[in-house]
């Protein structure tokens, strides 16, 4: 029997695991709840916990792998395999991971930043293709991404390469973000963002909208909302897709103006807008792309949902040093 591959995607809420084989198909796939508790000192037991119990039910032991990936919210030092400042976990201060599932699975383990980790899984087995250059950005709460260029994730000198979150596309007069700039990405195009454009557009749209009465009786609005108002031929919502839609493609053409990819791979919740934001993105691409960049990068959208966490992690395995 071929040896297989574990992946954990840890996340604020919940931590999902996969099984897969050597290929990069899921064959088991379970979740636990995240127990942040007590500065979540129980992540790890918990982890080491339904792993061993999964093993066991499946019958298999470490030698049936060649190693387990995670990918984490937070700062990972992927060298010493721990994590620091994932304050969604309640992990302010540097956790010890990789050196506790290492003991106590017998197994090779490898971690790497939650975003990073997705892109592997749809470079690898998703809308990359496979390609050796991909760029993945995801759309969710925040804004994500993943640099892979020449077959390697970019991490840059401090870890923090890849941050298309914070690509700059309303310099000076922009939303503030967390990260103390002003007119980042993030700040117009997650799902967050796309709800404070709506409320900045509101205040001078004067045409009929559901978007816009909700918004001026201060209902609570979704960019879910706003998409299916803009699909069902609300104006108002559609001049918010089409806004949020410039910034990405802004963006995409900046990045790609870089590197060239074969393609940039859109995913996150909020892609589930599905073609029609990606052909409105692409359009902006392709108004701002350098011509040869325009002609060869494509603009995708992300196949494996929820399982390119752990799919992506599972494919660190074969970064591990035996």
């Amino acid at each position: 029997m071929s040896k297989k591959l574990l992946g954990i995607d840890l996340g604020g809420t919940t931590v999902k695991f996969g099984i897969l084989t050597a290929d990069g198909e899921v064959q088991e796939k379970w979740a636990i709840e995240t127990n942040t508790f007590e500065n979540g000192s129980h992540i790890v037991p918990d982890i080491v916990e339904s792993l061993k119990h999964r093993l066991e039910l499946y019958g298999l032991t470490a030698e049936d792998f060649i190693g387990i990936g995670m990918g984490s919210p937070g700062a990972v030092d992927r060298e010493n395999k721990t994590v620091t400042g994932a304050f969604n976990l309640n992990w302010a201060e540097t956790q010890e991971v990789g050196s506790v599932i290492e003991k106590e699975l017998g197994i090779p383990f490898a971690i790497d930043n939650d975003a990073n980790v997705a892109a592997l899984g749809e470079r690898w087995v998703g809308a990359g293709a496979n390609n050796r250059n991909v760029v993945f950005i995801t759309l969710g709460t925040g804004v994500g991404g993943g640099v892979i260029a020449d077959g390697n994730l970019i991490h840059g000198v401090a870890g923090a390469g890849g941050e298309i979150g914070h690509i700059i596309v309303e310099p000076d007069t922009g939303f503030e973000c967390t990260c103390g700039n002003k007119g980042c990405l993030e700040t117009v195009a997650s799902a967050t963002g796309i709800v404070r454009v709506a409320h900045h557009l509101a205040e001078k749209y004067e045409g009929n909208s559901s978007i816009k009465a909700a918004v001026d009786n201060g209902e609570f609005v979704t960019s879910k909302d706003i998409i299916v108002a803009a699909t069902e031929g609300d104006k108002f919502a559609d001049s918010i897709v089409d806004k949020v839609s410039k910034y990405l493609g802004l963006a995409t053409a900046n990045i790609s103006n870089i590197l060239n990819p074969d393609s940039v791979v859109i995913g996150g919740g909020v892609s589930a807008a599905g073609e029609f934001l990606r052909s409105r993105v692409e359009g902006y691409f392709t108004r701002y792309a350098f011509p040869q960049v325009r002609r060869t990068t494509k603009v995708k959208l992300a196949e494996l949902g929820n399982d390119a966490g752990i799919i992506g992690a599972a494919s660190l395995a074969y970064s591990i040093d035996k």
